[in-house]
């Protein structure tokens, strides 16, 4: 009962959020590291050497005094090259009492044994829904050229099994593969799902999580990589995924089924389908304390070591209410990414259900 409440919240928020400005933010993007083993083509994070990220005594701190998250995504660079992890995601457990669902993306670099043995601390917490997100872009060859480790694709073929075998454990826990199209494997996103299942054979399309490639200044530092609009090849690839996928009745299902025909529309269009909800629903925190509407937007509100980690101090500040403002009037960044278009797509849903 407890799990369906929180769940029933975090529906009932977004569906708020559809139709007025909330009070507090209900999902929190956050950066925990920029450390990276990776060398990714379309992403220039693996080339930062970051210093002085937030301590776990600041992120606790943080979680106390923004206790409303009911989503938590931790994502990196990558996220399991931190070692305090697991206290991370415990801070906001313990804070945040009506968190319903964590996710976190991995790059499949880290010791196998290592990221299994901190995923299942993380479900003893007793969180009721945990995903985790396998990065892969391609088949053998072009995963191991766009991620540029060779033996990468090996790796996440590896990282997803152990987590499709947690689920069999635990049942609170879910993984896809996160793919994204860009430049350099555009065209090919057939042949990667048809490797991926000969490989693993109980995977379907339907585990796979499909984006394009985006530009930030602010978080991947790829300025000049975008991807030209109305690309044949990109569309075919969203329309057969489109076609692959099966009927299902899960939430989420219904959520990646939407994304993906917004997707569609961003692709042709270059224009994002639904509001924007930066800024309302959620915020981007980097790992050095920065505060930032969403991921796509290099217009900083504030850091939290200098508003003593509480965010109700300029929430409602006039930055932030200039900020919305541009939202309003169509100024930001044009993205459709799913760490922002999923509260879009939440509240769209509820308030037609």
């Amino acid at each position: 009962m407890k799990n369906f409440n929180r769940f029933a919240g975090l529906a009932l928020t977004a569906l708020k959020s559809n139709f007025g400005q909330l009070d507090k933010p209900y999902k929190l993007n956050f950066a925990v590291t920029y450390w990276c083993q990776s060398r990714c083509l379309t992403c220039n994070i693996w080339q930062m050497k970051p210093k002085d990220e937030l301590r776990i005594d600041e992120i606790a701190e943080f979680a106390k005094k923004n206790n409303s998250f009911r989503w938590l995504e931790l994502t990196g660079g990558e996220p399991f090259l931190r070692s305090d992890i697991v206290n991370i995601a415990e801070e906001f457990y313990n804070s945040c009492k009506r968190l319903y669902m964590l996710t976190i993306p991995t790059n499949s670099l880290c010791d196998r044994s290592m990221v299994e043995r901190k995923i299942r601390k993380m479900l003893d917490l007793g969180i009721p829904r945990l995903i985790i997100t396998v990065s892969l872009d391609g088949h053998k060859e072009f995963e191991d050229r766009i991620r540029g480790v060779t033996g990468n694709y090996e790796k996440a073929i590896s990282m997803f099994d152990m987590i499709h075998n947690l689920k069999n454990e635990y049942g609170n826990i879910e993984g896809f593969f996160g793919y994204t199209i860009s430049r350099f494997n555009q065209g090919e996103l057939g042949k990667s799902i048809a490797s991926v299942i000969a490989d693993l054979p109980y995977v379907t399309p339907n585990d796979f999580h499909v984006n394009m490639g985006q530009v930030s200044s602010n978080y991947y530092g790829n300025s000049g990589m975008e991807i030209r609009v109305n690309n044949t090849d990109i569309i075919n690839d969203i329309e057969s995924l489109l076609k692959m996928r099966k009927r299902s009745y899960s939430g989420m299902h219904a959520v990646e089924t939407s994304f993906l025909k917004k997707l569609l529309y961003y692709a042709k269009t270059g224009n994002p389908p639904l509001r924007s909800r930066s800024l309302d629903a959620s915020l981007f925190l980097d790992s050095f304390g920065n505060v930032y509407p969403s991921i796509m937007w290099d217009r900083k509100l504030c850091n939290i070591r200098e508003t003593d980690y509480d965010l109700a101090k300029v929430w409602r500040s006039e930055e932030a209410n200039r900020i919305r403002k541009d939202i309003i009037d169509g100024n930001e960044p044009k993205h459709w990414t799913a760490c922002e278009a999923y509260q879009s797509i939440v509240g769209d849903i509820t308030s037609m259900m």
